[in-house]
Protein backbone atom coordinates (compact mmCIF):
# COMPACT_ATOMS: atom_id res chain seq x y z
CA UNK A 1 0.00 0.00 0.00
CA UNK A 2 2.79 2.29 0.96
CA UNK A 3 4.29 1.59 -2.55
CA UNK A 4 0.87 2.59 -4.39
CA UNK A 5 0.76 5.80 -2.33
CA UNK A 6 4.16 6.60 -3.17
CA UNK A 7 3.75 5.73 -6.79
CA UNK A 8 0.51 8.06 -6.54
CA UNK A 9 2.47 10.94 -4.77
CA UNK A 10 5.17 11.18 -7.70
CA UNK A 11 2.90 11.16 -10.55
CA UNK A 12 1.50 13.94 -9.28
CA UNK A 13 4.18 15.70 -8.26
CA UNK A 14 5.64 15.29 -12.06
CA UNK A 15 2.53 15.63 -13.77
CA UNK A 16 1.14 19.19 -15.38
CA UNK A 17 -2.22 20.63 -13.76
CA UNK A 18 -4.46 19.72 -17.17
CA UNK A 19 -2.45 16.20 -16.96
CA UNK A 20 -3.72 15.66 -12.75
CA UNK A 21 -7.60 17.53 -14.10
CA UNK A 22 -7.83 14.61 -16.59
CA UNK A 23 -6.99 11.96 -14.42
CA UNK A 24 -9.25 13.06 -11.81
CA UNK A 25 -12.47 13.24 -13.76
CA UNK A 26 -11.17 9.84 -15.70
CA UNK A 27 -10.98 7.80 -11.93
CA UNK A 28 -13.96 9.69 -10.61
CA UNK A 29 -16.14 8.86 -14.12
CA UNK A 30 -14.69 4.97 -14.05
CA UNK A 31 -15.09 4.61 -10.37
CA UNK A 32 -19.04 5.92 -10.99
CA UNK A 33 -20.35 3.86 -13.37
CA UNK A 34 -18.02 1.07 -13.15
CA UNK A 35 -20.79 -0.92 -11.67
CA UNK A 36 -22.75 -0.97 -14.99
CA UNK A 37 -19.73 -2.93 -16.53
CA UNK A 38 -20.36 -5.50 -13.99
CA UNK A 39 -24.19 -5.80 -15.13
CA UNK A 40 -23.25 -5.95 -18.53
CA UNK A 41 -21.68 -9.50 -17.92
CA UNK A 42 -23.88 -10.55 -15.41
CA UNK A 43 -26.74 -9.95 -17.76
CA UNK A 44 -24.81 -11.58 -20.65
CA UNK A 45 -23.39 -14.61 -18.47
CA UNK A 46 -26.63 -15.45 -16.02
CA UNK A 47 -28.95 -14.87 -18.80
CA UNK A 48 -32.65 -14.02 -18.71
CA UNK A 49 -34.48 -14.03 -15.36
CA UNK A 50 -36.97 -16.46 -14.54
CA UNK A 51 -39.46 -17.18 -11.60
CA UNK A 52 -41.68 -20.14 -10.35
CA UNK A 53 -44.64 -20.09 -12.45
CA UNK A 54 -47.11 -18.06 -10.17
CA UNK A 55 -50.06 -20.31 -7.75
CA UNK A 56 -52.98 -17.36 -8.33
CA UNK A 57 -53.71 -15.68 -11.26
CA UNK A 58 -54.51 -12.07 -9.94
CA UNK A 59 -57.00 -8.99 -11.52
CA UNK A 60 -55.30 -6.38 -13.16
CA UNK A 61 -56.01 -3.32 -15.14
CA UNK A 62 -54.38 -2.19 -17.80
CA UNK A 63 -54.11 2.23 -17.95
CA UNK A 64 -53.74 3.69 -21.03
CA UNK A 65 -53.42 7.27 -21.65
CA UNK A 66 -54.12 8.86 -25.10
CA UNK A 67 -53.78 12.06 -26.84
CA UNK A 68 -55.02 12.10 -30.73
CA UNK A 69 -54.20 8.38 -30.79
CA UNK A 70 -56.63 7.09 -32.76
CA UNK A 71 -54.39 5.48 -35.45
CA UNK A 72 -52.35 3.35 -32.90
CA UNK A 73 -55.19 2.32 -29.92
CA UNK A 74 -56.83 -0.09 -31.21
CA UNK A 75 -53.95 -2.31 -32.30
CA UNK A 76 -52.84 -2.27 -28.69
CA UNK A 77 -55.99 -3.12 -27.10
CA UNK A 78 -56.50 -6.01 -29.42
CA UNK A 79 -52.99 -7.14 -27.86
CA UNK A 80 -54.07 -6.98 -24.47
CA UNK A 81 -57.45 -8.59 -25.24
CA UNK A 82 -55.54 -11.75 -27.02
CA UNK A 83 -53.68 -12.30 -24.09
CA UNK A 84 -53.26 -16.28 -23.03
CA UNK A 85 -54.55 -15.29 -19.63
CA UNK A 86 -58.33 -15.58 -18.35
CA UNK A 87 -60.54 -12.21 -20.04
CA UNK A 88 -62.46 -12.17 -17.02
CA UNK A 89 -59.12 -10.96 -15.22
CA UNK A 90 -58.15 -8.49 -17.21
CA UNK A 91 -59.95 -4.61 -17.96
CA UNK A 92 -58.25 -2.19 -20.13
CA UNK A 93 -58.74 1.85 -19.16
CA UNK A 94 -58.31 4.34 -21.78
CA UNK A 95 -58.26 8.01 -21.09
CA UNK A 96 -58.69 9.84 -23.94
CA UNK A 97 -57.26 13.71 -22.81
CA UNK A 98 -58.23 16.25 -24.77
CA UNK A 99 -58.43 14.34 -27.66
CA UNK A 100 -59.82 16.54 -30.87
CA UNK A 101 -59.78 12.93 -33.25
CA UNK A 102 -61.65 9.65 -32.56
CA UNK A 103 -59.71 8.14 -29.96
CA UNK A 104 -62.41 7.50 -27.59
CA UNK A 105 -64.59 5.92 -30.24
CA UNK A 106 -61.72 3.83 -31.33
CA UNK A 107 -60.96 2.78 -28.14
CA UNK A 108 -64.47 2.01 -26.83
CA UNK A 109 -64.90 -0.14 -30.35
CA UNK A 110 -61.85 -2.23 -29.44
CA UNK A 111 -63.21 -3.19 -26.18
CA UNK A 112 -61.72 -0.82 -23.75
CA UNK A 113 -63.30 1.40 -21.00
CA UNK A 114 -63.20 4.98 -21.84
CA UNK A 115 -63.15 8.35 -19.63
CA UNK A 116 -62.79 11.54 -21.44
CA UNK A 117 -60.58 14.28 -19.55
CA UNK A 118 -60.19 17.75 -20.90
CA UNK A 119 -58.45 19.48 -18.48
CA UNK A 120 -55.75 21.71 -20.05
CA UNK A 121 -54.62 23.27 -17.27
CA UNK A 122 -52.71 20.45 -16.38
CA UNK A 123 -50.78 18.69 -18.84
CA UNK A 124 -48.81 15.49 -18.95
CA UNK A 125 -49.42 12.28 -18.36
CA UNK A 126 -48.52 11.83 -14.91
CA UNK A 127 -51.82 14.48 -14.26
CA UNK A 128 -53.65 11.86 -16.47
CA UNK A 129 -53.15 9.04 -14.32
CA UNK A 130 -54.11 10.95 -11.33
CA UNK A 131 -57.36 11.45 -12.80
CA UNK A 132 -57.74 7.93 -14.42
CA UNK A 133 -56.76 6.25 -10.75
CA UNK A 134 -59.03 8.08 -9.10
CA UNK A 135 -62.04 7.15 -11.60
CA UNK A 136 -61.07 3.75 -11.31
CA UNK A 137 -60.81 3.65 -7.60
CA UNK A 138 -64.13 4.75 -7.12
CA UNK A 139 -66.48 2.96 -10.09
CA UNK A 140 -64.28 -0.25 -9.10
CA UNK A 141 -63.29 -0.28 -5.49
CA UNK A 142 -61.10 -3.41 -4.96
CA UNK A 143 -61.28 -5.16 -8.01
CA UNK A 144 -58.06 -4.61 -9.21
CA UNK A 145 -54.75 -6.03 -7.51
CA UNK A 146 -52.27 -4.10 -9.55
CA UNK A 147 -52.29 -1.60 -12.72
CA UNK A 148 -50.21 -2.14 -15.69
CA UNK A 149 -49.27 0.86 -17.33
CA UNK A 150 -49.01 1.56 -21.02
CA UNK A 151 -48.95 4.47 -23.89
CA UNK A 152 -51.30 3.97 -26.52
CA UNK A 153 -48.42 3.19 -29.26
CA UNK A 154 -47.35 0.11 -27.73
CA UNK A 155 -48.14 -3.76 -28.29
CA UNK A 156 -47.77 -6.87 -26.29
CA UNK A 157 -46.40 -10.58 -26.64
CA UNK A 158 -49.27 -12.29 -26.38
CA UNK A 159 -47.77 -14.16 -23.00
CA UNK A 160 -46.91 -10.68 -21.31
CA UNK A 161 -49.35 -10.62 -18.37
CA UNK A 162 -48.60 -14.53 -17.75
CA UNK A 163 -44.92 -13.55 -17.20
CA UNK A 164 -45.73 -10.12 -15.26
CA UNK A 165 -48.07 -12.00 -13.49
CA UNK A 166 -45.14 -14.92 -12.20
CA UNK A 167 -43.07 -11.83 -10.91
CA UNK A 168 -46.14 -10.09 -9.23
CA UNK A 169 -46.85 -13.48 -7.54
CA UNK A 170 -43.80 -13.52 -5.83
CA UNK A 171 -45.01 -10.34 -3.82
CA UNK A 172 -43.09 -7.24 -5.51
CA UNK A 173 -45.16 -3.68 -5.85
CA UNK A 174 -43.99 -3.03 -9.07
CA UNK A 175 -42.65 -4.13 -11.82
CA UNK A 176 -40.80 -3.12 -14.80
CA UNK A 177 -40.40 -5.34 -18.30
CA UNK A 178 -38.63 -5.94 -21.24
CA UNK A 179 -39.08 -2.67 -23.81
CA UNK A 180 -38.52 -3.37 -27.42
CA UNK A 181 -39.50 -1.28 -30.49
CA UNK A 182 -41.76 -1.33 -33.31
CA UNK A 183 -40.11 0.16 -35.95
CA UNK A 184 -36.40 -0.22 -35.17
CA UNK A 185 -35.59 0.54 -38.88
CA UNK A 186 -38.02 3.45 -39.48
CA UNK A 187 -34.69 5.99 -39.08
CA UNK A 188 -31.28 6.52 -38.11
CA UNK A 189 -33.03 7.77 -34.62
CA UNK A 190 -35.23 5.14 -33.84
CA UNK A 191 -32.56 2.47 -34.70
CA UNK A 192 -30.43 4.47 -31.58
CA UNK A 193 -33.76 4.09 -29.60
CA UNK A 194 -34.07 0.62 -29.92
CA UNK A 195 -30.97 -0.54 -29.07
CA UNK A 196 -30.71 1.62 -26.10
CA UNK A 197 -33.59 0.36 -24.53
CA UNK A 198 -32.82 -3.46 -25.48
CA UNK A 199 -29.85 -2.78 -23.64
CA UNK A 200 -31.53 -0.61 -20.57
CA UNK A 201 -34.28 -4.47 -20.29
CA UNK A 202 -31.37 -7.32 -20.67
CA UNK A 203 -28.15 -5.38 -19.25
CA UNK A 204 -29.32 -3.04 -16.45
CA UNK A 205 -33.14 -4.30 -15.14
CA UNK A 206 -32.56 -7.80 -15.74
CA UNK A 207 -28.96 -7.48 -14.20
CA UNK A 208 -30.80 -5.63 -11.08
CA UNK A 209 -32.76 -8.24 -10.63
CA UNK A 210 -30.38 -11.29 -10.62
CA UNK A 211 -28.57 -9.53 -8.36
CA UNK A 212 -31.09 -8.56 -6.05
CA UNK A 213 -31.18 -5.11 -6.44
CA UNK A 214 -34.33 -2.76 -7.58
CA UNK A 215 -34.85 -1.79 -10.93
CA UNK A 216 -36.49 1.18 -12.30
CA UNK A 217 -39.12 1.86 -14.43
CA UNK A 218 -38.81 3.67 -17.83
CA UNK A 219 -41.96 5.17 -19.57
CA UNK A 220 -44.65 2.52 -19.95
CA UNK A 221 -44.68 -1.37 -19.53
CA UNK A 222 -44.59 -1.54 -16.10
CA UNK A 223 -46.80 -2.60 -13.00
CA UNK A 224 -47.88 -0.87 -9.90
CA UNK A 225 -49.62 -2.73 -7.02
CA UNK A 226 -52.91 -1.39 -6.40
CA UNK A 227 -51.65 -0.88 -2.36
CA UNK A 228 -49.32 1.78 -3.57
CA UNK A 229 -51.79 3.48 -5.77
CA UNK A 230 -54.55 2.78 -3.27
CA UNK A 231 -52.27 4.58 -0.71
CA UNK A 232 -51.76 7.14 -2.57
CA UNK A 233 -55.24 7.90 -3.47
CA UNK A 234 -54.64 8.51 -6.92
CA UNK A 235 -51.07 9.65 -8.14
CA UNK A 236 -48.60 12.17 -6.65
CA UNK A 237 -45.51 12.28 -9.11
CA UNK A 238 -45.69 15.58 -11.05
CA UNK A 239 -42.25 16.12 -12.64
CA UNK A 240 -41.29 15.75 -16.38
CA UNK A 241 -40.26 12.26 -15.86
CA UNK A 242 -43.25 10.26 -13.63
CA UNK A 243 -41.71 6.90 -13.91
CA UNK A 244 -38.19 8.22 -13.20
CA UNK A 245 -39.57 9.83 -9.83
CA UNK A 246 -41.34 7.48 -9.11
CA UNK A 247 -38.49 4.43 -8.87
CA UNK A 248 -36.57 7.37 -7.27
CA UNK A 249 -38.93 7.79 -4.02
CA UNK A 250 -39.07 3.60 -4.28
CA UNK A 251 -35.45 3.33 -4.03
CA UNK A 252 -35.40 5.86 -1.27
CA UNK A 253 -37.91 3.74 0.69
CA UNK A 254 -36.49 0.93 0.34
CA UNK A 255 -39.21 -0.32 -1.94
CA UNK A 256 -37.96 -3.45 -4.23
CA UNK A 257 -39.20 -2.62 -7.95
CA UNK A 258 -38.83 -6.29 -9.87
CA UNK A 259 -37.94 -7.16 -13.59
CA UNK A 260 -39.95 -9.81 -15.70
CA UNK A 261 -38.90 -10.84 -19.39
CA UNK A 262 -42.12 -9.98 -19.98
CA UNK A 263 -41.94 -8.02 -23.99
CA UNK A 264 -43.81 -5.22 -25.04
CA UNK A 265 -42.84 -2.91 -28.14
CA UNK A 266 -42.74 0.99 -28.57
CA UNK A 267 -42.72 2.89 -30.93
CA UNK A 268 -39.92 5.23 -31.47
CA UNK A 269 -39.06 9.08 -32.75
CA UNK A 270 -38.37 8.69 -36.48
CA UNK A 271 -36.80 12.23 -36.81
CA UNK A 272 -33.58 14.06 -35.11
CA UNK A 273 -36.35 16.82 -34.68
CA UNK A 274 -39.18 15.01 -32.52
CA UNK A 275 -36.12 13.29 -30.39
CA UNK A 276 -34.54 16.26 -29.43
CA UNK A 277 -38.01 17.59 -27.62
CA UNK A 278 -38.77 14.42 -26.13
CA UNK A 279 -34.99 13.88 -24.90
CA UNK A 280 -34.98 17.24 -23.33
CA UNK A 281 -38.17 16.57 -21.82
CA UNK A 282 -36.62 13.64 -20.17
CA UNK A 283 -33.29 15.43 -19.44
CA UNK A 284 -34.92 18.37 -17.78
CA UNK A 285 -37.66 15.75 -15.83
CA UNK A 286 -33.42 13.99 -14.27
CA UNK A 287 -32.73 17.54 -13.51
CA UNK A 288 -36.12 17.87 -11.63
CA UNK A 289 -35.73 14.45 -9.94
CA UNK A 290 -31.89 15.22 -9.40
CA UNK A 291 -32.37 18.75 -7.54
CA UNK A 292 -35.22 17.73 -5.31
CA UNK A 293 -34.33 14.10 -4.24
CA UNK A 294 -30.46 14.12 -4.86
CA UNK A 295 -29.78 14.44 -1.43
CA UNK A 296 -32.04 11.85 -0.15
CA UNK A 297 -30.59 9.53 -2.67
CA UNK A 298 -27.22 10.26 -1.05
CA UNK A 299 -28.61 9.91 2.56
CA UNK A 300 -30.24 6.76 1.83
CA UNK A 301 -26.54 5.59 0.42
CA UNK A 302 -24.59 6.67 3.14
CA UNK A 303 -26.90 5.56 5.83
CA UNK A 304 -29.06 2.68 4.91
CA UNK A 305 -26.02 1.27 2.72
CA UNK A 306 -28.68 0.81 -0.39
CA UNK A 307 -26.85 0.28 -3.82
CA UNK A 308 -30.67 0.72 -5.49
CA UNK A 309 -30.07 4.64 -4.05
CA UNK A 310 -27.03 4.66 -5.49
CA UNK A 311 -27.62 3.47 -8.87
CA UNK A 312 -30.72 5.90 -9.08
CA UNK A 313 -28.45 9.18 -8.50
CA UNK A 314 -26.29 7.61 -10.82
CA UNK A 315 -28.70 7.13 -13.60
CA UNK A 316 -30.16 10.65 -12.93
CA UNK A 317 -26.80 12.46 -12.50
CA UNK A 318 -25.75 14.70 -15.37
CA UNK A 319 -22.98 12.71 -15.92
CA UNK A 320 -22.64 14.13 -19.54
CA UNK A 321 -22.31 17.18 -17.48
CA UNK A 322 -18.74 15.67 -16.01
CA UNK A 323 -17.52 14.78 -19.94
CA UNK A 324 -18.63 18.59 -21.38
CA UNK A 325 -16.52 19.80 -18.43
CA UNK A 326 -13.58 17.56 -19.49
CA UNK A 327 -14.04 18.74 -22.93
CA UNK A 328 -14.44 22.57 -22.44
CA UNK A 329 -11.53 22.43 -20.05
CA UNK A 330 -9.08 20.60 -22.32
CA UNK A 331 -10.42 23.18 -25.46
CA UNK A 332 -9.56 26.09 -23.20
CA UNK A 333 -6.59 24.96 -22.03
CA UNK A 334 -5.60 24.43 -25.61
CA UNK A 335 -6.48 27.47 -26.90
CA UNK A 336 -5.39 30.28 -24.17
CA UNK A 337 -1.84 28.43 -23.73
CA UNK A 338 -1.52 28.50 -27.76
CA UNK A 339 -1.78 32.29 -27.91
CA UNK A 340 0.30 32.88 -25.22
CA UNK A 341 2.86 31.19 -27.22
CA UNK A 342 4.87 29.36 -24.82
CA UNK A 343 4.37 30.94 -22.45
CA UNK A 344 1.72 29.49 -20.09
CA UNK A 345 2.37 25.87 -21.53
CA UNK A 346 4.88 24.10 -23.21
CA UNK A 347 4.76 22.32 -26.55
CA UNK A 348 4.39 18.97 -24.57
CA UNK A 349 1.75 20.18 -22.61
CA UNK A 350 -0.54 21.34 -25.77
CA UNK A 351 -0.07 18.12 -27.28
CA UNK A 352 -1.19 16.76 -24.13
CA UNK A 353 -4.35 18.49 -24.43
CA UNK A 354 -4.73 17.62 -28.16
CA UNK A 355 -4.32 13.91 -26.74
CA UNK A 356 -6.83 14.19 -24.18
CA UNK A 357 -9.34 15.52 -26.32
CA UNK A 358 -8.92 12.98 -29.12
CA UNK A 359 -9.22 10.36 -26.49
CA UNK A 360 -12.04 11.52 -25.05
CA UNK A 361 -14.06 11.18 -28.16
CA UNK A 362 -12.69 8.09 -29.15
CA UNK A 363 -13.35 6.05 -26.01
CA UNK A 364 -16.81 7.66 -26.18
CA UNK A 365 -17.60 6.96 -29.43
CA UNK A 366 -15.64 3.17 -28.71
CA UNK A 367 -17.68 2.30 -25.80
CA UNK A 368 -21.26 3.20 -27.49
CA UNK A 369 -20.09 1.32 -30.51
CA UNK A 370 -19.03 -2.26 -28.06
CA UNK A 371 -22.06 -1.33 -26.59
CA UNK A 372 -24.35 -1.26 -29.95
CA UNK A 373 -22.59 -4.20 -31.02
CA UNK A 374 -22.98 -6.42 -27.58
CA UNK A 375 -26.42 -5.27 -27.08
CA UNK A 376 -27.17 -6.50 -30.87
CA UNK A 377 -25.39 -9.54 -31.06
CA UNK A 378 -26.64 -10.42 -27.64
CA UNK A 379 -30.47 -9.38 -28.43
CA UNK A 380 -30.63 -10.32 -31.83
CA UNK A 381 -33.54 -12.70 -31.58
CA UNK A 382 -35.26 -9.52 -30.59
CA UNK A 383 -33.69 -6.98 -32.78
CA UNK A 384 -36.80 -7.12 -35.34
CA UNK A 385 -35.54 -4.77 -38.69
CA UNK A 386 -36.18 -4.10 -41.92
CA UNK A 387 -34.06 -3.13 -43.71
CA UNK A 388 -31.98 -5.68 -42.80
CA UNK A 389 -28.75 -3.16 -43.06
CA UNK A 390 -30.10 -0.82 -40.88
CA UNK A 391 -28.82 -2.96 -38.16
CA UNK A 392 -25.02 -3.16 -39.28
CA UNK A 393 -25.05 0.96 -40.14
CA UNK A 394 -26.88 1.64 -36.35
CA UNK A 395 -23.40 0.10 -34.59
CA UNK A 396 -22.00 3.01 -36.46
CA UNK A 397 -24.66 5.67 -36.06
CA UNK A 398 -26.00 4.57 -32.64
CA UNK A 399 -22.45 6.92 -30.80
CA UNK A 400 -23.06 9.91 -32.59
CA UNK A 401 -26.90 9.92 -31.68
CA UNK A 402 -25.53 9.49 -27.98
CA UNK A 403 -23.26 12.40 -28.54
CA UNK A 404 -26.17 14.15 -29.08
CA UNK A 405 -27.10 14.23 -25.32
CA UNK A 406 -23.97 16.19 -24.45
CA UNK A 407 -25.27 19.77 -25.81
CA UNK A 408 -28.82 18.55 -24.69
CA UNK A 409 -27.60 18.22 -20.85
CA UNK A 410 -26.60 22.22 -21.67
CA UNK A 411 -29.51 23.23 -23.07
CA UNK A 412 -32.18 21.31 -20.39
CA UNK A 413 -30.56 22.78 -17.65
CA UNK A 414 -31.13 26.61 -18.91
CA UNK A 415 -33.78 26.40 -21.10
CA UNK A 416 -37.75 26.26 -20.22
CA UNK A 417 -39.05 22.75 -21.02
CA UNK A 418 -42.80 21.98 -21.13
CA UNK A 419 -44.69 18.66 -21.62
CA UNK A 420 -45.27 18.29 -25.53
CA UNK A 421 -47.17 14.80 -26.63
CA UNK A 422 -44.66 12.92 -29.07
CA UNK A 423 -47.16 11.81 -32.16
CA UNK A 424 -47.62 8.35 -32.83
CA UNK A 425 -48.27 7.16 -36.45
CA UNK A 426 -47.03 4.01 -36.96
CA UNK A 427 -49.84 1.81 -37.44
CA UNK A 428 -49.03 -1.97 -37.02
CA UNK A 429 -50.08 -5.23 -35.60
CA UNK A 430 -47.88 -7.45 -33.88
CA UNK A 431 -47.48 -9.84 -36.77
CA UNK A 432 -46.19 -6.93 -38.81
CA UNK A 433 -43.80 -6.56 -36.20
CA UNK A 434 -42.22 -9.90 -35.56
CA UNK A 435 -43.01 -11.31 -38.99
CA UNK A 436 -40.57 -11.59 -42.08
CA UNK A 437 -38.45 -8.90 -40.91
CA UNK A 438 -37.50 -10.59 -37.97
Amino acid sequence: MDLIIQAVGAYFAESTPIVIFNTVVGALFSICFLYQVVFFFVGWLRGEVKQPPAKKLHTYAFFIAAHNEEAVIANLVRSIKAQDYPEELIDVFVVADACTDETARVAREAGAIVYERNDLARKGKSWVMDFGFKRILEEYPGKHEAFFIFDADNLIAPDYVRVMNDTFDQGYLAITSYRNSKNFGSSWVSSAYATWFLREARFLNNSRMLCGTSCAVSGSGYLISAKIVEGMRGWKFHTLTEDIQFSTFCAIHGVRIGYAPAEFFDEQPVTFAASWKQRMRWTKGFYQVFFTYGKHLAKSVAVFRRFAAYDLLMTIAPGMLLTLLSILSNGTFLVVSSLSHGFLATDAELQTAVASLLMTFVFMYGTFFVMGLLTTVIERDHVHCRPAWRKVANLFTFPLFMFTYVPITVAALFMKVDWVPTPHNVAVTLDDVVGDGA
